[in-house]
Order: C-alpha cells, then sequence, then structure tokens
C-alpha cells in the first residue's frame, strides 16, 4: 500500500530555512510524480512544488519561485523541499502527494495519495 510520511517541519524565524522530506512506501519515483502542496486553516490545499518522473519537469508555484528547491533521491525513495527566505505567508501544513502518475497533474483532486502533513511555521 501506497503511505508517504513527511518529516522536517518546524518554526523558523523569517529569513530562515527549513528543509521537508518526503518518505515514500511502495511508490518508485522513478516511475511516478511527488508534489508538496500546503494548507491553512479556513482555505483549499494549494500546490507548491512537482517534480514528475518523466525528464524530471519541476514545477513551482509564482510564491515560492526563486525560494523553494524540489528534489528526490531516487535510491532513498524521499523527495525534499529545501525552503528558503520564508516568509511568514509560507505558514501552513505542508502535504506530500502523488497522483499516482509519471506527471504532475493539474487538478488536485487527481491526487491520490497524501501524507499526514507536517507543520511549518515562520514568525515575523
Amino acid at each position: 500500500q501506497v503511505r508517504l510520511v513527511e518529516s522536517g517541519g518546524g518554526l523558523v524565524q523569517s529569513g530562515g530555512s527549513l528543509r521537508l522530506s518526503c518518505r515514500a512506501f511502495e511508490l518508485a519515483l522513478d516511475y511516478y510524480s511527488v508534489g508538496w502542496f500546503r494548507q491553512v486553516p479556513g482555505k483549499e490545499r494549494e500546490a507548491v512544488s512537482c517534480i514528475s518522473s518523466s525528464e524530471g519537469i519541476l514545477y513551482y508555484d509564482d510564491s515560492v519561485k526563486g525560494r523553494f528547491t524540489i528534489s528526490k533521491d531516487d535510491a532513498k525513495n524521499t523527495v525534499y523541499l529545501q525552503m528558503d527566505s520564508l516568509k511568514p505567508e509560507d505558514t501552513a501544513v505542508y502535504y506530500c502527494g502523488t497522483p499516482y502518475d509519471h506527471y504532475c497533474l493539474d487538478e488536485k483532486d487527481d491526487w491520490l495519495y497524501w501524507g499526514q502533513g507536517t507543520q511549518v511555521t515562520v514568525s515575523s
């Protein structure tokens, strides 16, 4: 059964950095894409970044371009999200997910598996 386990969240000051990890079980990252979403209370879950299995295509939301970097280690079956120059508006629960497809699908409802989430809090 596919399982995704996030780690690495925490409290950091504005301008600081965090690295999130998403360990995948029963999911080959050289075949399936994985991405990160975030959600704050009262709002919909929004896409942050994704890395496809095919051709290593990367996606970043405009709000994080130049600050966040997604990468993966196929041997460790882990996807990382390096978050630099963090801002208070980056505060959210960050979820790792997969659409169970080679590519990063646009529609959130097409994503089939999710982790439990990890809290990121950026203080001003």
